[in-house]
């Protein structure tokens, strides 16, 4: 028994939860709700907000978060996925779970999975996480919750909570062999999270947007409908957007896509106000997004006297606001030709993403060096190279391979411009404690 009453350590912890990775992705909802009743219902003790969408659910999780803060509210979030050490995707107030607090919770959902076992089966890795991440807020007790939903919706573990109100951030193609093949499939599996009761927000369009119109109408619930606010301007650390009744509002998230992020952000935190269950002032609002850092997004680092900008872009809409972001950021970088230092996950759609990445003036002249990781679902760094001297920029680019992610690092610092680091978020992770000292 360690000093903190479980039977685990932290790594122990750790290894437990992460063996039940052989379970694989198995979407429903009756082992998760089969767990948390066992649990004594943990869910039922914090209200707030779930969070689905294909891309920016961290970004609106950061903004609304920093906004709740600034308002005085103690406020919990579960931004997915980790980048250096588990422990980040459980936070209160933006400080990741105690590693004592982790094992003790761990051990305990781990005797409520052998409970549920016979009857339920197995629960995943992502079903006892989510488990914790309820009884880690029932012991905490947050003023508000924001929960980023893990894949869909409809079957994700986290829809076992029903906050009050329900985000669709928007809807692209990702995931396609779990959600479906087109835009309304997809959108149909993230506003399953859209329960009779709740207020419900949306930046969605088109199709999308229509499914989740009905879903809303279905379950008679005021669906708040997000413009895209008009982007002010740009610089090295962020944008200025005029939001809905707060006029010129300034972002400390980079990305001319964060303006629609920060519009979506502020309906949610409207939403919040509706329900009952956190008012924040526009000032607090200000403040709070003035302030709001997402690791790992558009990321920029000082190493060595050299800029690197770490971005996940692992989908091609992600690599879409990454292109554009490059372009909008280069005048604010140091002068030199930019090297890419990239991975990806073989399920992924590669191709998309590198054609898309590769539409980047700034990356014109690049020089890319394709890595891997030590990951089942890893492509190899000689065939993602391949890919990028097939499909990137018509010859303007020199593709090579390094499968150590830290010799590529290496090789990248180098070498003279600022360096991107992208294409995978287990990437940009690793990366990214490797340079700033943190260990996994």
């Amino acid at each position: 028994m360690t000093e903190s009453g479980s039977r685990l350590t932290y790594l122990q912890a750790l290894a437990a939860l992460e063996a039940r990775g052989r379970f694989g992705v198995r979407l429903g909802l009756g082992r998760t709700r089969a767990l948390l009743r066992d649990l004594g219902h943990p869910e039922r003790t914090v209200r707030g907000a779930l969070i689905a969408g294909t891309n920016g659910k961290g970004s609106v999780l950061a903004l609304a978060g920093s906004a709740l803060q600034a308002a005085g509210y103690r406020v919990a979030t579960t931004p997915k996925p980790h980048l250096v050490s588990y422990r980040e995707r459980i936070q209160i107030d933006g400080q990741p779970i105690e590693p004592d607090d982790f094992a003790r919770l761990v051990d305990r959902v781990l005797e409520a999975a052998d409970r549920v076992a016979p009857r339920f089966g197995e629960p995943t890795e992502f079903e006892l996480l989510t488990a914790v991440v309820f009884a880690r807020f029932a012991e905490a007790r947050p003023d508000v919750a924001l929960v980023e939903v893990g894949l869909g919706g409809r079957l994700d573990a986290t829809h076992a909570w029903d906050g009050g109100v329900a985000v669709v951030t928007n809807v692209d193609l990702d995931h396609m062999d779990r959600l479906g093949d087109t835009i309304g499939q997809i959108a149909r599996e993230k506003a399953a999270i859209i329960e009779r009761g709740d207020l419900a927000v949306t930046g969605a369009r088109g199709d999308g947007l229509a499914v989740i119109r009905r879903r809303a109408r279905r379950m008679a619930v005021p669906l708040t409908e997000v413009v895209d606010p008009r982007l002010l301007g740009w610089d090295r650390d962020g944008i200025e957007v005029d939001l809905a009744r707060m006029g010129p509002t300034r972002i400390g998230l980079r990305g001319r896509h964060q303006a629609a992020n920060a519009a979506v952000a502020d309906a949610t935190l409207d939403a919040l106000e509706v329900a009952g269950i956190a008012s924040v002032p526009e000032a607090a609002r200000r403040a709070g997004y003035a302030v709001a850092v997402w690791p790992g997004r558009l990321d920029l680092l000082a190493v060595r006297d050299r800029d690197v900008l770490l971005d996940g872009a692992h989908n091609p809409a992600g690599a879409a606001a990454l292109a554009v972001a490059l372009d909008d950021l280069r005048p604010f970088l140091a002068e030199g030709s930019l090297t890419l230092v990239t991975a990806a996950m073989a399920d992924k759609d590669v191709d998309g993403v590198v054609v898309a990445l590769a539409g980047a003036t700034a990356l014109q002249g690049a020089t890319v060096i394709a890595t891997s990781l030590d990951l089942p679902r890893a492509m190899t760094a000689e065939e993602l190279a391949a890919r990028w001297r097939t499909l990137g920029a018509s010859g303007t680019l020199t593709a090579i391979a390094e499968s150590d992610p830290t010799v590529a690092i290496e090789r990248a610092l180098e070498r003279p411009g600022p360096v991107v680091v992208a294409g995978s978020l287990y990437l940009v992770g690793m990366i990214r404690g490797y340079l700033v000292g943190e260990q996994p």
